[in-house]
């Protein structure tokens, strides 16, 4: 083991979990285990759908690198279970990640910065009538997107191309979830960027240009083909990719994220306005993800983004702060 392994101590990559996104978190977690233990940490997989979390106190782990997805690891309720623990963790912190986690939240925090996001109506389970769902593409306009608040990978999303859709497209996102989104659809280039760091250090990796097949960035294409086609370096116009790293590291800021993410944008093709979309504060670690995809294009390997990642694991609040433990 080398030196900078043995300050880690023993390590928990928390992975798999119980969210929709399970499988896609088993890949990524197996991905970063392999990279710390190639760089001599002592790295162990632990996977919170199948053992209590205070094992991890028990087992006398010194740090977490999270590669949970969705609900029940990017949510804020691992963190907040880790923070009890005192166990520094990789990525934002509680209130960061349960905020991050719900589109309809981002987008009110992100609106009363003055940051710029599509338009939308939001559906509560039970609170709307069948009236109400045939409204909305007459408020947002044709085609535009439906999909549950707190859900990722593209799941339970839908694009809704005509009116006899729509009711359809609301029960596939209410049965994944409480509240539903429907947002105004930003025709144009779907790019993306991650952001590291915290603060005023916080600074934006190369943006990725994403082209899917017939602009469908679906599950099935983010992890499981290789049909969608990554542009790093990007082929935006000149001064395009600074202003929407600038736009990017904004909108991480005022959420409070920390360590890591990565934020979605849209560019209206027409105006070539960026428009936010969410962002991801545990993005994925797969063989087809981005963020070592864009840290590739910086220079940076992935066993080296994951020891930077872990190396700066922290905590809300320190064990010693305020006299606490």
């Amino acid at each position: 083991m080398n030196q900078q392994g043995v300050q880690f101590g023993k390590v928990a990559v928390l992975m798999g979990g119980r969210s929709g996104e399970r499988e896609v978190s088993l890949m990524s977690g197996q991905g970063v285990l392999a990279a710390l233990r190639a760089r001599g940490v002592d790295a162990h997989a632990f996977d919170p759908a199948e053992r209590p979390m205070d094992d991890l106190k028990r087992e006398g782990f010194a740090r977490c690198f999270i590669a949970l997805h969705g609900r029940f690891g990017e949510d804020g309720t691992v963190q907040g279970a880790l923070e009890l623990l005192g166990i520094p963790y990789t990525g934002s912190g509680v209130m960061a990640s349960s905020m991050a986690i719900d589109k309809v939240m981002t987008k009110r925090v992100w609106h009363a910065e003055g940051l710029p996001a599509p338009r939308h109506v939001l559906l509560r389970r039970g609170e709307f009538t069948a009236e109400e769902v045939d409204a909305i593409p007459g408020k947002l306009g044709l085609p535009l997107i439906v999909k549950p608040a707190r859900e990722g990978s593209s799941l339970g999303v839908t694009k809704v191309k005509s009116t006899d859709q729509i009711q359809s497209a609301v029960a596939a996102a209410i049965a994944l979830d409480t509240d539903v989104l429907c947002e105004q659809f930003i025709a144009g280039d779907e790019v993306t960027c991650p952001v590291l760091g915290e603060g005023a250090g916080a600074t934006a990796l190369p943006v990725i240009h994403i082209v899917a097949p017939d602009g469908e960035y679906d599950y099935q294409n983010k992890y499981f083909t290789d049909v969608t086609e990554y542009r790093v370096p990007c082929d935006l116009p000149a001064g395009e990719e600074a202003a929407v790293q600038a736009l990017v590291v904004d909108a991480y800021r005022v959420l409070g994220c920390r360590g890591w993410g990565r934020v979605d944008v849209m560019i209206d093709g027409a105006t070539r306005q960026p428009y936010l979309l969410e962002v991801n504060t545990s993005p994925g670690m797969t063989s087809h993800s981005l963020v070592p995809m864009a840290a590739k294009a910086a220079g940076t390997s992935y066993e080296d983004l994951c020891l930077e990642l872990l190396a700066n694991a922290t905590l809300d609040y320190s064990p010693t702060a305020g006299g606490a433990q």
